[in-house]
């Protein structure tokens, strides 16, 4: 729905990118700024309840997807590389704003007025959350890089991988082993995680080899 609005926003944004490539800043580095930001607003914000606090600073850092690509049409340095991180961090962000907002359900904090207190079972609930983005993650970075004509795969949690672990745990658990699904879901968010950046990094020195000035700085 955004989209429609993008010629508008086009005239607003342009200084700023603008202002960027002056300073000599990679779209890279905004793409990656913009990623963080909505992440911090969305996992801090909004299981603690504050949700139009949450959502301001989410819409500020949203504005670094237009930025970072006016900023490579306006400079010539469009690249499938730049199309990929873009596309795969986007899903990060998406990932973490629906995961905060699954965590302000799970507290209710702002509704009944509530202090919000990190118990062990949310603590697991966020581990949990971040062990399926990044698990989701980690498949659609390699479908992202093929169909971008990149070599993409390894790393230490594959789809199987993941499904026997998270499966093994939860059968374990069911007969009565102590912590074992708490350290399958860890061990799952962790290995999910370095898996994509394995991922990522390997598709960046492909695009290096093909691009050197198409890779980012």
């Amino acid at each position: 729905m955004l989209e429609r609005f993008r010629n508008a926003w086009t005239k607003v944004i342009a200084p700023i990118a603008a202002f960027f490539v002056r300073h000599n800043i990679s779209p890279d580095v905004i793409t990656i700024v913009g990623t963080l930001g909505v992440v911090a607003g969305a996992v801090i914000c909004y299981p603690q309840g504050w949700l139009w606090q949450g959502t301001v600073i989410i819409f500020l850092f949203v504005f670094a997807d237009m930025v970072d690509g006016q900023m490579a049409r306006s400079t010539g340095r469009s690249s499938k590389w730049g199309a990929f991180l873009d596309s795969s961090l986007d899903r990060l962000g998406d990932g973490a704003v629906f995961g905060g907002i699954t965590l302000y359900f799970v507290h209710g904090a702002a509704v009944h007025g509530r202090d919000v207190a990190f118990d062990l079972p949310t603590i697991w609930a966020s581990i949990t959350l971040c062990a399926l983005v990044m698990g989701q993650l980690t498949s659609y970075v390699k479908a992202r890089a093929e169909s971008l004509g990149f070599r993409c795969g390894g790393g230490l949690a594959a789809r199987a991988d993941r499904l026997l672990i998270i499966l093994m745990g939860a059968w374990l658990a069911g007969l009565g082993v102590p912590y074992v699904l708490e350290f399958a879901v860890t061990a799952l968010a962790v290995m999910s995680t370095v898996t994509v950046f394995q991922r990522i990094f390997q598709v960046r020195n492909q695009a290096r080899e093909q691009d050197p000035h198409g890779a980012g700085a």
